[in-house]
């Protein structure tokens, strides 16, 4: 026969349980939470770096282009000017098609639709192991495309740690990058850009350091967008890359070649049928010959 102590023995027993079963749920969302807030956290700081100015100064969200060119902003207590060519003599208009953080498992596909067109890009890597990895630096080159630097594992602690920790980062990659192509590459473009807002030491003293070491640092004055979280439709990013170019006699486009960014390779063929169709225009790779957009960093 059931007492009422038993009755009151078992109620308990069953609020303790659903209290457990409570805080274990808890437990297990944060920790899902830190998980996945964690694995992206790179990705995520370089979405906030490389769009660092446009919070500053006056940006176009849409068309991922700055509104200034050759003139001093004022950001805060330091200025920033965007630098690139005067008018070219020619009257066409200079475009540079640049990719980030590959080579990517899409590589070979943005390298198929660039041959197609018969058109050269820049390809801004870090260094990647295994095969796949080797083939796409040896055919960038052998492509005659330009094979350039972006941080050897792109970890922004790592890399802007120190001025010293920077060179050694720098020079690995390029080690790096020659072992496997045979090239010596000597173009640069800094993770999150020379305008970032992450490193904690002077980027000026970065851009020395290249200087030194006799290597040119590109940013880039068109944004395709494609580094935001979660990414961009294909329109958004044809149209980030194609709107306001009349703005730029030299028009330097950010994209990303990585695993999470398919849309910027549907993207590309558009982008560069637009190009092809307006006649005033001429897709080059980056050379000595490139005018540097930079995001200067000025003393006060």
């Amino acid at each position: 026969m059931k007492t009422e102590d038993d009755s009151e023995s078992k109620g308990f027993s069953l609020k303790k349980k659903t209290i457990l079963i409570i805080i274990g749920s808890f437990i297990l969302c944060l920790i899902a939470f830190l998980y996945f807030f964690h694995k992206d956290t790179d990705e995520d700081i370089e979405s906030i770096a490389d769009d660092a100015l446009s919070r500053d100064i006056e940006y176009d969200e849409l068309s991922g282009v700055f509104t200034t060119q050759g003139v001093d902003v004022v950001i805060d207590e330091s200025a920033v000017a965007v630098s690139g060519d005067a008018a070219s003599e020619s009257g066409m208009k200079k475009i540079y098609l640049t990719f980030d953080d590959g080579p990517s498992k899409y590589t070979d596909t943005i390298l198929d639709i660039l041959s197609k067109h018969n058109v050269k890009a820049t390809f801004f890597v870090n260094a990647k192991e295994g095969e796949a990895a080797e083939a796409a630096y040896r055919r960038i080159v052998e492509d005659g495309h330009t094979l350039a630097m972006h941080s050897y594992n792109h970890v922004y602690a790592d890399v802007y740690a120190s001025t010293e920790t920077f060179r050694a980062d720098t020079r690995k990659l390029q080690e790096f990058l020659y072992s496997i192509t045979g090239y010596w590459s000597r173009y640069y473009r800094f993770p999150g850009g020379s305008s970032n807002r992450v490193s904690k030491i002077p980027m000026k003293e970065f851009v020395e350091c290249l200087k030194e070491d006799g290597i040119t640092y590109f940013d880039w004055n068109i944004m395709s967008g494609d580094a935001v979280k979660g990414g961009l439709s294909t329109e958004t990013i044809v149209r980030n890359c194609t709107k306001d170019i009349d703005r730029f006699d030299e028009c330097m486009i950010l994209m990303h070649d990585a695993a999470s960014r398919y849309t910027t390779v549907e993207a590309l063929e558009p982008i560069i049928e637009f190009f092809e169709q307006r006649g005033d225009c001429v897709i080059l790779p980056i050379s000595d010959d490139t005018v540097p957009i930079q995001h200067i960093l000025r003393e006060k």
